[in-house]
């Protein structure tokens, strides 16, 4: 069950919600409330839906299968390891302190640029440092899900994740900005504290990865022939049978060198010598792709530092809306108008080679392809890696990626289900309709049920709000509303099997959705009764 865990959530989520396009009658709001009927879901539908969720979010997938040859392709380069050890001794005894930066960076990267893609690219990155740092997938997870989440709840300028929210409820892009980013901070906070809370109890398993890195070692004594110092006896002696006998593991480099100062004197002393027989086996592949093998040669580090930091820089200005309805700049707009211009010889040279460019703040995963190709093609030249290594890292690393590739289009799959078979509509209908005007409870139960349905912000806003505002006509609330909308999306992204990041990193991790629940539960709690009491503040002032 564990293996496909996963998978087998997402499915019987699809069902679920198959079920329910045969019980609750469709609607849809465009200037008025209009009743479909029951709109039911056939059984061919399980099969033509995941094409038409391929057709339109199949580019998500296809980032993912490409992160994942990326990476396959950097653990062909023995540096990359020495880049990630030498960057976790920078931190050795603050590695919480390094947990906090992972966090800062996942939550403020969708906060301000809507990054919950985009950062697919530096996920195993983070990782891989958690791991080394002794940490186990549980802690990797509640960081990377947990900061994300942060994120959404806290949304501030990230135009590509309330662009329908704006619009809907006529807002702009600062409004009650301040509330917002200590919904942030307090998003951060409490997800830090969990996390440690739970690296200190007795739950997590910690990562002997950072001992040798997920490898099991396996040893056994072997007796040599008797050698003797003497001259006259230079005659060889008979060589001794091996012995199955197991040595105790060695810990570290100081007992080797003890081993070797014991076998020098066993030389001496014309005795047999007991030599230690190594051989490294893999505990499991699922660990294998998280952590690239450790390496014993010292390497540069600095191109892995100068590449990755800057593809890093490029994905941060790329996707912070710059422009108009966003931070107003246009420096990067007329920029990119420059460099797409640029002419020589009356030949549009940039153009040409590179092709078109996006001005930064109109940038989507796509635009990251070749970025990323382009980096992978100056490491494997400053390091000298072959092609054919090339080609089989990209391989092996592309393989291991189709798994949450894959569950990316099913969660994808069931946004298509939920728009094709609008019963949700009915359902906040129903519940908007016990009060008269704003409600907390309500407006929170059905932004909350809409981010439970839709995996992406704008179609969780435009499932609710244009029904929403026909119903609630008060605009001086609309603000606080929109920070309830964006606030329970966020906390829905922390526990739903509809999430797209709390399930692809599951799948990634090869962690249970059942152990996931389990531990983060106190979270949403605490989430859940700090937001609530954040809103009846805002709604009585």
């Amino acid at each position: 069950m564990k293996k496909h865990n996963t998978v087998k959530v997402v499915l019987i989520t699809i069902f679920v919600l198959l079920l329910l396009s045969w019980i609750f009658p469709a609607a849809y709001y465009s200037g008025q409330y209009v009743d479909q009927g029951r709109v039911q879901m056939g059984l061919s539908e399980l099969f033509n839906y995941p094409m038409t969720a391929v057709s339109y979010f199949g580019h998500i997938a296809v980032l993912i299968i490409l992160v994942g040859g990326f990476y396959g392709v950097l653990y062909k380069i023995p540096a990359y390891r020495t880049f990630l050890d030498k960057f976790v001794s920078k931190f050795e005894g603050k590695e919480k302190f390094l947990l906090a930066i992972i966090s800062i960076i996942l939550a403020f990267g969708v906060s301000f640029a809507g990054l919950q893609v985009g950062l697919i690219l530096f996920i195993p990155l983070f990782v891989s440092l958690i791991l080394l740092m002794g940490y186990d997938k549980m802690t990797a997870a509640l960081v990377i899900v947990g900061s994300m989440a942060a994120g959404f709840i806290g949304s501030t300028y990230s135009v590509t994740n309330l662009n329908l929210l704006l619009s809907n409820l006529t807002l702009d892009i600062g409004y009650q900005v301040g509330v917002r980013f200590i919904l942030l901070l307090v998003g951060i906070v409490l997800v830090l504290f969990n996390t440690y809370m739970y690296i200190g109890s007795d739950k997590p398993k910690k990562a002997v990865v950072k001992e040798d890195n997920k490898k099991e070692v396996k040893k056994e004594e072997v007796k040599v022939e008797k050698v003797s110092t003497k001259k006259a006896s230079a005659k060889k002696a008979p060589a001794k049978k091996a012995s199955a006998k197991k040595a105790p593991a060695k810990k570290n480099a100081s007992k080797k060198t003890t081993k070797s100062k014991n076998a020098n004197k066993a030389a001496l002393r014309d005795e047999d010598i007991i030599v230690i027989k190594e051989s490294v086996v893999s505990k499991s592949d699922t660990e294998s792709y998280l952590v690239p093998n450790r390496v014993e040669a010292t390497h540069k580090v600095w191109p892995f530092t100068l590449f990755l930091g800057l593809l890093f820089v490029l994905l941060i200005l790329s996707f912070i809306n710059w422009g108009e309805g966003g931070l107003g700049i246009s420096f990067f707009d007329d920029l990119t108008k420059n460099f797409n211009e640029f002419t020589l010889f009356g030949f549009p040279i940039f153009a040409k080679v590179y092709g078109v460019i996006n001005s930064f703040g109109n940038w989507s995963v796509i635009d990251l392809f070749l970025p990323m190709v382009l980096v992978i093609i100056l490491l494997t030249i400053i390091y000298k890696v072959k092609f054919d290594d090339i080609l089989d890292g990209f391989v092996e690393g592309a393989f291991k990626a189709i798994y949450p590739a894959f569950i990316s289009i099913l969660v994808y799959t069931i946004l298509v289900l939920v728009t094709y078979h609008p019963f949700q509509l009915t359902i906040y209908k129903a519940v908007l309709g016990l009060s008269s005007g704003f409600n907390i409870a309500t407006t929170v139960f059905v932004t909350l049920f809409s981010g439970i349905l839709n995996v992406d912000p704008s179609y969780v806003f435009q499932a609710v709000l244009p029904y929403y505002v026909s119903e609630v006509t008060n605009t001086e609330i609309y603000p606080l509303v929109g920070v309830i909308a964006q606030s329970m999306y966020g906390l829905a992204t922390l526990f739903v099997p509809t999430s797209f990041i709390l399930m692809c990193t599951l799948a990634f991790l090869h962690v249970s959705y059942k152990d996931w629940l389990k531990n983060v539960w106190k979270l949403l709690l605490e989430l859940f009764v700090i937001l609530l009491i954040i809103f009846i503040i805002l709604a009585l002032l």
